[in-house]
């Protein structure tokens, strides 16, 4: 049973719980809890009031057994005994495990639902088209298609192997571990992972703590209706995922930030484990004059406040633009942003709240430091976790708003002389996960296409390339390696291993010892495909 209380504590973060549980006799129980953080950790998840003397309300759950290292090492042999059967490499098993998939997406919609509302108060529309919509067009491309997707693909050969036959047989990896994020608890989870299904493997799920009603939903709805045997959800915070990490596995993807990336890659380094990283950064967005301003706006705006509050890792992070353009742009968003969340944003239902408490100090104390440059919104409500729709205009670039992702409500707006001056300053930084430009100019898209180094790319909108399964989704250099969606998906979590068939006749002499100067001509001959040289080695 679990209760919810308030308790005061103070600056420490520092306390004694009491957890009250009724045991199987249905009498009360009372256990002792200690709760020991510092004030600014960032897998602090608490909903509180300012740090100091807060009023909390936690929510205290009887003790369950802990998951540590020989737990992990356990989870991982079983499931290679289990991988090691064979029975995750046939094409049923993996056809049902997608179909239960799907099936358990569609049947449990209202829980799902209710499980982002809590984590975030993700607006119902928006859940169905970021969390539901993709996830089962995911899983219905991949029972479209596992049958193409799993066969061997016809390879060329070359004359030297004369008579050959070769192919590419993708085979799975083993043994993943797949651990996602909060701010799109059940996409970033389960995309992956009807990758990985497809592709035959034994799965691992870790889904992010800091959206703890998600987490416990996918961990129930996993083992009512997928094959438990070679598919786990494992929950938990750091020292679950460490244990995780300690492991032996044939390939871990990880959605989130750069910082706990490079931790996953040492981990991995370790064990010479493949890894997919999936991070993120600062997404540029280039706003021409030579633009449709309106649809322009619209567009940034649906992207940006339209996306889980900016909470995405695709979200346009900053525009730049020319300055003579800057006053024009500012007001078409304005009239964007009152025709999407009305006069007092902070009231409307279709914006979602920041996930906790310090990432809104995070996103406030970047305000704060250029709190004179705010040309719309700035208004904050710490009790209900939300900001609003904040537009900045010529922040200093050595701000901390431009050094950081905002991953948030905040949009910098930067302005430039000439619009392509806006291409040395994104190259400048790091290589964002998507890079945006809104023009008409022919060559101007082109030239961006050609010019600005990023994960991927949109013209004329942002998010939307996404939803392409046709592309590949991922980064480059510090937002990520490694992509996914689709097919993309399915060769990630595959071997791709190279086979040549030959027969019994066909030997060359020049293969052969002894080696002698003809032996030597014809094997030129042959190698270089000039048929009369090969004629006249033949003949001597």
């Amino acid at each position: 049973m679990v209760i919810s209380f308030d308790c005061r504590i103070d600056a420490s973060m520092s306390m004694t719980l009491s957890s009250l549980t009724l045991n199987k006799s249905g009498s009360l129980h009372i256990a002792q809890t200690c709760l020991s953080m510092p004030s600014r950790h960032q897998s602090w998840r608490l909903l509180c009031s300012p740090i100091c003397s807060a009023s909390l309300s936690l929510v205290v759950e009887e003790k369950r057994g802990t998951f540590n290292r020989d737990n992990a090492n356990k989870l991982v042999k079983d499931l290679k005994k289990v991988f090691n059967t064979g029975k995750t490499k046939t094409y049923e098993w993996r056809m049902s495990q997608l179909t239960n998939m799907l099936k358990m997406i569609e049947e449990n919609e209202a829980d799902i639902y209710r499980a982002l509302y809590k984590d975030l108060s993700k607006p119902e529309s928006e859940a169905f088209i970021s969390e539901i919509a993709m996830t089962t067009g995911s899983c219905k491309l991949a029972l479209k298609e596992l049958d193409q997707w799993m066969k061997p693909q016809k390879a060329k050969t070359t004359v030297t192997t004369y008579p050959s036959s070769a192919q590419i047989v993708s085979e799975p990896l083993g043994i993943v571990l797949v651990i996602s994020t909060w701010n799109y608890p059940f996409l970033l989870s389960l995309d992956p992972v009807i990758g990985a299904l497809a592709a035959g493997n034994a799965v691992v799920l870790k889904p992010s703590e800091i959206a703890p009603a998600s987490a416990s939903l996918l961990s129930k709805l996993f083992q009512e209706y997928l094959d438990s045997s070679a598919i786990k959800v494992v929950e938990g915070a750091v020292d679950e995922t460490t244990a995780l990490l300690e492991q032996k596995w044939d390939k871990i993807f990880y959605t989130g930030n750069g910082r706990v990336g490079r931790i996953i890659m040492a981990a991995a380094a370790k064990h010479l484990t493949p890894v997919i990283l999936e991070l993120g950064g600062k997404c540029p967005v280039v706003v021409d004059s030579n633009t449709n301003l309106q649809v322009s706006a619209k567009r940034i705006v649906a992207g940006k406040w339209g996306c889980n509050n900016g909470q995405t890792c695709i979200a346009p992070d900053y525009i730049i633009t020319t300055k003579d353009f800057a006053p024009k742009l500012i007001d078409a968003l304005k009239n964007e942003l009152l025709e999407f969340f009305g006069e007092n944003p902070m009231k409307s239902k279709d914006m979602s709240r920041l996930v906790n408490l310090y990432h809104f100090k995070r996103l406030t104390s970047l305000m704060d430091e250029v709190s004179d440059k705010i040309v719309v919104g700035g208004q904050r409500n710490e009790e209900k976790l939300k900001i609003s729709p904040t537009i900045l205009l010529d922040v200093p670039e050595n701000s901390q708003i431009m050094q950081e992702e905002i991953f948030g409500p905040l949009l910098p707006i930067l302005t430039v002389e000439n619009v392509k001056d806006s291409f040395d300053m994104i190259n400048s930084r790091s290589k964002p996960l998507a890079a945006y430009i809104f023009t008409s100019d022919e060559e101007l898209k082109k030239d961006f296409v050609r010019d600005i180094y990023a994960g991927g790319m949109l013209i004329n909108d942002t998010i939307l390339h996404l939803t392409v399964d046709s592309l590949p989704f991922g980064g480059v250099g510090e937002s990520g390696m490694g992509s996914y969606h689709g097919k993309f998906s399915f060769d990630s979590f595959s071997h791709k291993k190279g086979v040549l068939y030959r027969a019994f006749t066909g030997d060359s002499p020049t293969r052969f010892p002894p080696y002698t100067p003809v032996k030597l001509r014809l094997l030129k001959a042959l190698i270089s495909g000039d048929i009369f040289q090969v004629l006249l080695s033949m003949i001597g």
